[in-house]
């Protein structure tokens, strides 16, 4: 049931003293600042990262390794937590992230914004948060929506609510009318080229993460999610055909303590989940699927609290594609404990060509995920 994973006890998963250890080796490595981990390890090298901001766009791996944000734009700095929905003031954060072309948005300091509304977000845009620490709460759904490379970096996003109907400013231009919303924490719809990364989500209304309506490209890595049912979804109607394109890598996240179930979900598309960990485990399922998705879980850490299996096949309705036995999906270097395991189906053996095109990046040893996801969520720094 479990492929090539391994079946183990918490003995012989790495504890505090062994993590350590693992870091101290990778760090001499890789002359003192290794952890593994290739998409921190990337920037956290560099001793003057803070005058290099922008070498982050560089960093990013898997499906969303092509997002580079507001690389190359200006630096923008917000400096206030004031919010105008249509007539957004310089210095606030919905300002900037309505302007046309590339900008790499920093924070002059640390702050809460409870924004008025929906924030929209558009192309080219990097929201780094390293130096502070940025919380976004309440009526403040982040949209990513028919656009494209955007980088979410270091956000505190928790306690969302639905908002509108409301008019908002999308771009210097142009107000537009939006319905009321989920009540997402994030929400990237129909757009491409999208990293979010080291996020810390929590209590939303509706998703933590969802990415739906043709969304592709997209990689969640090194975030921390806690405290919800319903955690991070891939593709929302099995009518939505256009969802069969869609790619995403879920890498390095630690799914911590109250999570129910969609750790992911994931419809039609392709989807790469290696080296996270799930070591707080899980209500219903940790990963599912309808209509056919391509899975395959390579290295991550897997520890139940509630049900022992990993995967949960949904029928909502949707096309069946010859049933959940013909689905594709395989299970890697996987580390299961307290008798969990992952139910394979279709095409079980990773070498099959059906996983050629999930394979966007190297998955390691899932003995290693504590010391990978030590940091998920925000850095301190």
């Amino acid at each position: 049931m479990c492929g090539s994973g391994l079946s183990l006890s918490s003995t012989d998963v790495m504890n505090d003293t062994s993590v350590d250890a693992t870091l101290a080796s990778l760090a001499a490595a890789m002359g003192g600042c290794g952890t593994g981990n290739p998409s921190n390890d990337c920037w956290r090298c560099d001793p003057n990262w803070r005058s290099h901001r922008q070498a982050l766009a560089s960093c990013a791996i898997g499906f969303g390794h092509n997002a580079i944000g507001g690389k190359n734009g200006p630096i923008y700095t917000v400096t206030n937590n004031g919010d105008d929905l249509q007539n957004p003031q310089p210095g606030t954060l919905r300002y900037g992230v309505t302007r046309n072309g590339p900008l790499w948005i920093i924070f002059a300091k640390s702050m809460t914004t409870q924004l008025k509304g929906e924030l929209w977000v558009t192309a080219f845009k990097t929201l780094d948060e390293r130096g502070a620490e940025v919380h976004i709460t309440g009526t403040s759904q982040i949209t990513i929506q028919n656009t494209n490379n955007v980088i979410l970096h270091g956000l505190h996003i928790h306690d969302i609510k639905p908002s509108g109907p409301s008019v908002i400013r999308a771009s210097p231009t142009k107000v537009i009318r939006r319905g009321k919303t989920n009540g997402n924490g994030i929400h990237i719809l129909g757009s491409h080229d999208v990293w979010v990364d080291h996020c810390y989500l929590a209590k939303a209304t509706d998703g933590l993460l969802d990415a739906t309506r043709g969304s592709s490209m997209i990689t969640v890595s090194n975030c921390l999610f806690e405290n919800h049912n319903k955690v991070m979804l891939f593709g929302a109607n099995p009518t939505h055909t256009m969802d069969r394109n869609m790619r995403a890598t879920v890498a390095f996240n630690k799914f911590g303590g109250g999570l129910i179930q969609r750790l992911p979900r994931c419809r039609f598309g392709t989807f790469h989940i290696l080296n996270n960990d799930y070591s707080a485990g899980w209500s219903i399922y940790a990963i599912g699927g309808s209509e056919d998705p391509t899975i395959l879980s390579q290295g991550n850490l897997f520890n139940p609290s509630g049900k022992k299996e990993v995967t949960k096949r949904i029928d909502d309705a949707g096309p069946t594609f010859g049933g959940w036995k013909t689905w594709d999906w395989a299970s890697s270097g996987d580390v299961f404990l307290k008798g969990s395991f992952f139910t394979g189906s279709g095409a079980k053996a990773t070498s099959a060509g059906v996983y050629a095109k999930a394979f966007n990046t190297s998955s390691r040893p899932g003995s290693m995920v504590p010391a990978m996801t030590r940091g998920a969520g925000l850095l301190n720094l």
